[in-house]
């Protein structure tokens, strides 16, 4: 079996859940007889090997620091040895590319999407078009710049509206987990969640607001899609707090959906997969309109949430495969890439 280098926290504001995913992960990987290095990221970018007794996992512990070219993980003045890296890290640092990079210039094989995939998927405005190119359906969407929308807030808004319609739901271009997302219904609203979200970058995506269901799918290398699952949200959607912290949202896998029509997502889920380059893992979510325009692709995320309660692992063990199954293929599959 290999000898695992866990890496997990970070210094996006998904901190915490990437922590809640590593314990699984962790102990899924011990249960596979693989031999697992925990490496926490504190927020200020220092890296810890953690106790991995102590739980919940926090990013405490010895100091470790990664070194390149060579790849070592060095902890004091050893050198400890692994065969690839697991990087549990959600956002901006951790699931756009940067890492990714690193690990390229080091050699050292990883699970997940390369460099290229990582931030395609990251840049919700890039992968909208490359899957407009690719013939994918996708929500109507608009993208502000920081440089616009200061010159002409209220020109912005109004050729939002013209556009959109009313009611949209305002976005970063590169977070994740729902983090700096708004739903605006007038003018006023529009251009406050804007501004919030221009705290998180440069750009701006605005969607147009879907009244559908939402309907998530699982994807591996092949690609391969599990069962596809349905958010059934507490809240008015499914906001960061729904998906982590609210008992009463949920994840109902298998979704409710004819053959037909779970075969139908499974296959756009797969032709995503595919468009935005992505290797190893992604959940691509969409929206469903009953009546309308059918699926259409919301977003591929491709470091979903992997806690005991999110939708990746739940729809792949109940299309067959354990977690257990699931972190050794993961592991298996970058290691053959």
């Amino acid at each position: 079996m290999s000898r695992v280098l866990l890496l997990f926290g970070g210094r996006s504001a998904e901190h915490e859940v990437s922590c809640v995913s590593a314990v699984a992960i962790y102990d899924a990987l011990v249960e596979g007889g693989h031999r697992v290095i925990p490496v926490g990221i504190g927020r200020d970018g220092r890296w810890y090997v953690v106790d991995a007794a102590q739980r919940p996992f926090h990013a405490t512990g010895r100091p470790a620091s990664f070194r390149v070219p060579d790849g070592n993980l060095v902890v004091a003045q050893d050198e400890v040895g692994f065969d690839v890296v697991f990087p549990v890290l959600h956002g901006p640092f951790g699931e756009d590319g940067t890492i990714q990079g690193m690990f390229e210039i080091a050699g050292k094989p990883y699970v997940g999407s390369g460099v290229l995939g990582s931030a395609i998927a990251m840049d919700k405005d890039v992968a909208k078009r490359l899957l407009e190119v690719a013939g994918l359906p996708t929500p109507r969407w608009e993208v502000v710049r920081r440089s616009d929308f200061a010159g002409d807030p209220a020109g912005t808004v109004e050729r939002i509206g013209r556009s959109l319609g009313n009611t949209v739901f305002v976005k970063p271009v590169a977070l994740g987990s729902s983090v700096g997302v708004a739903k605006a219904r007038t003018p006023a609203e529009i251009k406050d969640a804007i501004d919030e979200a221009l705290r998180h970058g440069d750009r701006v995506i605005v969607d147009e607001f879907i009244d559908g269901r939402e309907i998530e799918v699982a994807i591996l290398d092949g690609p391969r899609a599990a069962l596809p699952g349905e958010v059934h949200s507490a809240n008015e959607w499914y906001d960061y707090d729904a998906k982590y912290n609210d008992e009463d949202s949920i994840f109902e896998v298998p979704a409710r959906l004819s053959q037909q029509r779970t075969a139908e997502v499974q296959a756009l889920a797969a032709q995503a997969f595919t468009a935005v380059e992505c290797r190893g893992l992604a959940r691509v979510d969409f929206f469903l309109e009953d009546e309308g325009r059918g699926f259409l692709v919301n977003e591929v995320n491709t470091m979903p949430g992997f806690t005991p309660i999110s939708g990746f692992p739940k729809m792949w063990m109940a299309s067959g495969v354990t977690y257990a199954e699931l972190c050794n293929e993961l592991v298996e599959l970058a290691l053959r890439d």
